[in-house]
């Protein structure tokens, strides 16, 4: 069944709808109340429920709305910058993506135990998008064509664990700096 199209107003609330909701289920909870976030992002609580008729509906659609902006974001970083910059450059986006994650993580938890999956197609997304910056690297030589975009995920995912701590953000763009440093190709022996 095709998606209906929303008209340019509806689209708008629609996305600052999510746009509060991220905010709001990562500094409340999964209780954070649909009429304050209904009222900030200006609209009224049917047009609310209109977009998402249950609370899991809308967590679920606020947390792939971030997925599809940190995935969507590949093609314009690989434009517009040199590839070991744009991998370098995405990476900070998946650090921050991840805060926002571990933020809503209960909202998320919540929806998971009322039977749904907002996971569902996570890992295919991010994988794309970490092999389409790997091998954009690869062909210009400056990343290394022997590290698996798993590898990379893997290592991405282990940093982001290092910043429960907002005062340790410092010390995780150090570890991408790192991570980065091992993607370089090796020089010949």
């Amino acid at each position: 069944m095709a998606e209906r199209v929303l008209r340019a107003d509806a689209r708008r609330n629609r996305e600052r709808l999510l746009e509060v909701a991220v905010k709001a289920f990562s500094e409340d909870g999964p209780d954070a109340p649909l009429e304050s976030i209904a009222k900030t992002a200006g609209v009224g609580i049917g047009t609310l429920y209109r977009h998402f008729p249950t609370r899991d509906a809308l967590v679920e659609a606020a947390y792939r709305n971030e997925l599809d902006r940190l995935c969507a974001a590949v093609p314009g970083l690989i434009d517009d910058l040199a590839p070991e910059r744009a991998l370098r450059r995405w990476m900070d986006l998946f650090v921050d993506y991840m805060v926002t994650k571990r933020g809503m993580a209960d909202a998320l938890r919540a929806v998971i135990a009322s039977g749904g999956n907002p996971y569902a197609h996570s890992r295919d997304m991010l994988l794309t998008a970490v092999g389409r910056l790997l091998d954009a690297g690869v062909r210009a030589g400056t990343i290394r064509d022997d590290v698996p975009a798993e590898d990379v995920l893997a290592g991405l995912s282990g940093i982001t664990l290092t910043i429960s701590d907002p005062a340790r953000r410092e010390q995780a763009l150090r570890l991408l700096d790192l991570l980065l440093d091992g993607l370089r190709p090796r020089p010949a022996s």
